[in-house]
């Protein structure tokens, strides 16, 4: 079958790419970026690109055009398409009706984390010998790659709430039909999809919906947006989790006194099962860690081979990655870029760093951001930082002073970053530790303050 992919070069519809060549597809794709990494990653599976959206991409015809959320109408390949006899689809339910529907799945959903928990729990899985598939929007580092078809039954998913397709306005992941669900935490985010909290819910409630009997939902226990969700209804056994043991969670842990989440002994109704040692720090891992086990021990891996797993587990590209270390500076690369998401990470790396400086870089990039949504608990969620730079683009539509005015002095505002970039390296010095939050390449900051403070 010719499979044919528009809006190609993202992470999900790359991954889609990658495990449909190797369930034996001819596959091929265009995109309005096509670059490294990903056109190279695409071009040694023998996938062949095409730049652009032209309508001409579409003959001779493929057998079905999976169509990526970044396709709109009006574009010249979605209009011809629509007028052609072509076969179409999303790549969730082309995903969901060619691959999954033989899987045992295992879907990791919520605001914060899916990324990390899917990545942990994939290799929690392939330590224990069962080769799963997944499909993760990121960068594991215990993978050559962020997808793989793998061997049956089970298939690890990033279960995103984002919209599928433009003629398919419900979240991907209502697709999936998970045996196993993890549902780490819900807050309000995708202001451009979703008007209000309650829209999520609703979104999240139909994922709930879908969970066998027989299955099992892994929920955090101290997260009251999703307790909400679940008194909707659920007919599926429900484990709760929760860092913090006083929760009443079946999965909990056990921290040192002061401890930065580097090491924790897991708990199981009360009673130890081990303790997890591992380089990746916060309470927010700690979390994420848990529901790993908890959804893992349901595919049949005892928590003891899960924990001793995690202590090889290598982390994700882009969440706390130290970039480099330069003249005693040290610079951390992020994907944070929502509140809560940002005040975790600052609290994990400030308890394992101590009094040492913390110079927090945001670059406010996502939608959400963008439309100002998060412009009222911005400043309280940098509190951890002693000095905070963000970056405000003349486009940007808001009031980025005012957002951080309650910081002081410790807060700087940047329109350029040119000037961000020269300004931040001059106020540098050793000790200092640098963390960089953007859901985008911010303009290739990381790199750039690497060199600069190699020559300055």
């Amino acid at each position: 079958m010719h499979v044919h992919i528009l809006g190609i070069c993202g992470t999900f519809m790359g991954g889609i790419a990658a495990i449909a060549r190797a369930a034996g597809h001819r596959v091929t794709g265009s995109d309005r970026n096509v670059y490294p990494p990903m056109s190279t990653q695409l071009a040694a599976l023998g996938i062949e690109l095409t730049e652009g959206y032209d309508a001409a991409q579409l003959w001779p015809a493929p057998d079905v055009v999976l169509i990526g959320n970044v396709m709109s109408r009006g574009q010249p390949v979605i209009e011809a398409l629509l007028d052609s006899n072509i076969p179409y689809t999303s790549g969730p339910e082309w995903l969901a009706r060619e691959v999954l529907r033989q899987c045992w799945v295992l879907a990791v959903a919520g605001t914060h984390g899916k990324t990390t928990t899917s990545s942990m729990l994939a290799w929690i899985l392939e330590d224990a010998g069962l080769s799963p598939g997944f499909l993760i929007g990121g960068v594991p580092g215990n993978f050559p790659v962020s997808a793989r078809l793998g061997e049956l039954p089970f298939f690890v998913i990033e279960a995103d709430e984002y919209d599928t397709a433009f003629f398919d306005k419900r979240a991907k992941f209502v697709h999936y039909r998970p045996r196993t669900a993890i549902l780490n935490n819900l807050e309000y985010d995708h202001a451009d999809i979703y008007p209000d909290l309650a829209a999520i819910e609703r979104q999240v409630h139909h994922l709930v919906r879908s969970v066998p009997g027989s299955g099992l939902i892994v929920s955090h226990a101290g997260d009251a947006n999703l307790q909400r969700v679940l008194k909707m209804g659920a007919w599926t056994r429900i484990e709760g989790f929760s860092g913090e043991a006083d929760r009443g969670a079946l999965w909990s842990a056990r921290l040192p006194e002061g401890g930065d989440g580097s090491r924790f002994e897991v708990l199981e109704g009360g009673n130890a099962c081990g303790e997890v040692r591992w380089p990746l720090i916060g309470a927010h891992n700690v979390d994420n860690a848990l529901a790993a086990i908890a959804a893992a021990r349901h595919a049949g891996v005892p928590p003891a081979r899960a924990i001793d797993a995690l202590s090889r587990f290598a982390g994700v590209r882009r969440r706390m990655e130290l970039r480099g270390t330069v003249a005693g500076i040290s610079v951390y690369d992020d994907f944070a870029h929502h509140p809560t998401a940002i005040a975790t990470t600052l609290d994990g790396l400030r308890r394992r760093v101590g009094g040492a400086r913390i110079v927090a870089v945001l670059e406010p990039r996502s939608n959400t951001m963008r439309l100002g949504v998060h412009g009222a608990t911005l400043g309280a969620s940098l509190q951890a930082a002693d000095e905070v730079w963000l970056y405000a683009p003349p486009d940007l539509g808001w009031d980025a002073h005012a957002a951080v005015a309650g910081l002081g002095s410790r807060a700087h505002v940047a329109q350029q970053l040119d000037q961000l970039l020269a300004t931040l390296g001059g106020s540098l010095r050793e000790g200092d530790h640098v963390l960089i939050m953007s859901n985008g390449g911010f303009g290739g900051l990381h790199t750039r303050l690497l060199q600069a403070l190699q020559v300055r």
